[in-house]
């Protein structure tokens, strides 16, 4: 039996970018402090995969100050929403063996 391992998409190998796209999918938008705790990472491990997620383009990312506080958002892109769903196929057809 074949399987169509190419479909997968690389950017979503590591479990934290996973982590990081199924939590951005659930939520409109999310703070990097409540996806580092929902995730439970340090700010240097979020931070490097979210800097490659973004460089592919699948999230965006809001830098802002409230107050003199930085505050960082998170959301998927379309282009990352449709990936992510594409990739999730593949897993699901390699699961079910085709």
């Amino acid at each position: 039996m074949k399987y169509a391992i190419h479909t997968l998409n690389k950017a979503f190998d590591h479990r934290v970018r996973l982590g990081v796209m199924a939590v951005l999918l659930a939520n409109e938008q999310v703070s990097f402090n409540d996806l580092k705790e929902s995730l439970d990472l340090t700010d240097g491990n979020l931070a490097s995969h979210v800097a490659a997620l973004e460089k592919a383009g699948y999230v965006l990312v809001n830098k802002q100050f409230i107050g003199k506080k930085p505050n960082t958002t998170y959301q998927a892109t379309a282009e990352g929403k449709a990936a992510f769903q594409e990739h999730l196929a593949a897993l699901e057809k390699l699961l079910r063996g085709g």
